[in-house]
């Protein structure tokens, strides 16, 4: 018997107060997958990504995480599926050191890597493990809050606009980490602007406009009509 998928949305509607942001949204993410939510700010990816962990209350469709129904379920329950968030705000503790952002979350399943593992993965945050978060760089602030899902268990990964304001060099080492964690088979979603990233790390694409997916594309498609997406989502 196959596994069911880390992560599968269908006919997703979500709204704000009375505004209606997602209308009909449907995906899916497999097992050890990335990929990737393509468009322009304002069309839907966050919007999707805070439906998919509960944060938004105003929803309805089918959300399933590792075949458990999602969508009338608590945040914290869903987190207990093994799903880990990282906003586009990251929200790290400033006033916590990186060693305590790194520990206080409840480590949820047997899952979670270690302290050591996750020092391997990113050793920036050794070096700087007493600093404060709100001494750290945006890159390393970034990689603690992915960081810190990974200690807390996390096997499907949503990450809302990672790579945004942080330099090239930085970029490089998180695409690195997400090739690391797929082989481990980990499964991403990542909403992203930055075409290039996108390209080198998923490995299937949504094109997300006005809260509906206009094409769903394999990585293949992808890398061939590169300008063609870059006219359609406008980035």
């Amino acid at each position: 018997m196959r596994n069911p998928p880390a992560l599968d949305v269908e006919n997703l509607h979500a709204w704000y107060g009375e505004s209606h942001v997602l209308h009909g949204l449907s995906l899916t993410v497999g097992e050890g997958e990335t990929v990737a939510l393509i468009g322009r700010n304002g069309v839907g990816k966050s919007t999707l990504m805070r439906s998919i962990v509960g944060i938004l209350p105003t929803r309805k469709g089918s959300i399933r995480v590792w075949g458990a129904d999602a969508i009338a379920t608590k945040p914290h329950r869903i987190a207990q599926l093994g799903l880990g968030y990282v906003p586009e705000e990251r929200g790290i503790y400033a006033s916590l050191t990186v060693y305590e952002n790194l520990v206080l979350p409840l480590v949820l399943s047997d899952r979670g890597m270690s302290t050591d593992e996750i020092f391997e993965l990113f050793p920036n945050l050794k070096e700087r493990r007493a600093s404060l978060g709100g001494q750290l760089s945006g890159g390393e602030q970034q990689m603690l809050a992915i960081a810190r899902i990974l200690y807390a268990g996390a096997r499907l990964m949503l990450l809302d606009e990672p790579t945004e304001g942080l330099a090239p060099v930085i970029v490089q080492k998180i695409g690195e980490v997400i090739q690391i964690l797929k082989k481990k088979g980990i499964s991403i979603l990542i909403a992203e602007q930055n075409l290039h990233f996108a390209g080198r790390i998923a490995d299937r694409f949504y094109l997300i406009n006005e809260g509906r997916v206009t094409a769903a594309l394999d990585r293949d498609e992808f890398l061939a009509s590169r300008e063609r997406v870059e006219v359609s989502v406008g980035v």
